[in-house]
């Protein structure tokens, strides 16, 4: 299976490197990742690499990167104030390519890369701003988390018994709270009369905040919990459980931290995506200067230990209703809201 989307990653990726060199009219100007020999990979993460989530499946990309030998560094729990100065480091370091993992890293990877040609920057993140073009050192990547967000949404709703879901989010910002906005209209679109309550938490990494909004939520009747906060959702999911409520991971198959409530876990492509920028940084497959969007279907997986789901808890009824709606938002007939 990881074989298999690294090789339609690659046709995806190569397709839009090609497109962007035809544009530039430099063709020959890159070396290939090959004559360059194996490149020099830094992250640098906001959060832990054992958040169990977002930072941990970036964290194991680069670790995969390092068992085929590549020269790697990284840093977690980066406070916002470092950022700057951390990044900039691994480039003055030399480091043939900085990923930057999350919203916060958007305007210091812009900054940074016309100072620093040598060095490709990648951000896990949007273009902050679309009219600007980019340098070719520079790649964000829209990752479908709002579609995916209205699709998690969806499945709440269709298995909640009570007609009230919630979301626990973490970071205040737009990213976050878009994806709040999209898991609510996935929940209320999909199933009339049902109510979508909300608590951005304002942080990633507090399971306390993350315990005591799905408290708060459940004790308002929602039965069916979604986080998208990291360690602060780990939280949720444990308020979740002892309550007694169904719960839906996200970033990473969570299934151990409530496998008798888990309906099943949102999983994002993580270690695929940073293994192929490694392995590809460089050469004409690496998405230089563009803002790489790859299908939802492709970004995300759904998992339930080596299952699709917890079929102990999701009907087959519900979750085929599911399916219906994600190849829905997958294929654009459904149109996620954003604002």
């Amino acid at each position: 299976m990881i074989k298999k989307r690294l090789q339609l990653l690659t046709g995806v990726l190569l397709a839009l490197a090609l497109l962007t060199a035809g544009c530039s009219g430099d063709t020959d100007a890159t070396p290939s990742a090959e004559d360059a020999g194996p490149a020099r990979i830094a992250l640098v993460m906001s959060g832990s690499i054992n958040d169990g989530g977002w930072n941990q499946g970036a964290y194991e990309g680069l670790d995969a990167l390092t068992s085929q030998g590549f020269d790697t560094a990284f840093t977690e729990d980066a406070a916002q104030a470092d950022i700057p100065s951390t990044v900039e480091g691994y480039a003055l370091d030399g480091y043939d390519l900085v990923i930057g993992h999350g919203f916060e890293f958007g305007t210091t990877v812009s900054e940074l890369a016309p100072e620093y040609p040598g060095t490709n920057f990648f951000a896990t993140t949007f273009i902050p701003d679309p009219d600007v073009p980019l340098s070719s050192n520079l790649t964000f990547v829209d990752a479908q988390y709002y579609t995916i967000s209205y699709a998690a949404g969806a499945l709440a709703a269709l298995q909640s018994e009570s007609g009230v879901v919630g979301i626990v989010g973490g970071g205040d910002n737009p990213t976050q709270r878009t994806m709040i906005l999209a898991f609510k209209a996935g929940a209320t679109e999909t199933v009339d009369g049902v109510e979508a309550l909300d608590v951005l938490t304002g942080s990633y990494d507090d399971p306390q905040l993350g315990r005591e909004a799905a408290t708060a939520m459940i004790g308002q009747g929602a039965d069916v919990i979604l986080h998208i906060a990291d360690t602060t959702g780990l939280g949720a999911i444990e308020g979740a459980t002892e309550q007694g409520v169904g719960v839906i991971g996200f970033y990473q198959d969570q299934t151990e931290a409530a496998p008798d409530l888990m309906l099943t876990s949102f999983r994002m492509e993580l270690v695929d995506m940073v293994q192929f920028l490694g392995q590809n940084v460089g050469s004409a497959d690496y998405p230089a200067g563009t803002e790489w969007a790859p299908s939802t279907e492709f970004m995300w997986t759904f998992t339930y230990g080596g299952d699709d789901y917890n079929a102990d808890l999701v009907s087959s009824d519900v979750w085929g209703q599911f399916e219906s709606v994600f190849e829905q938002v997958n294929s654009g007939a459904i149109s996620v809201p954003t604002h």
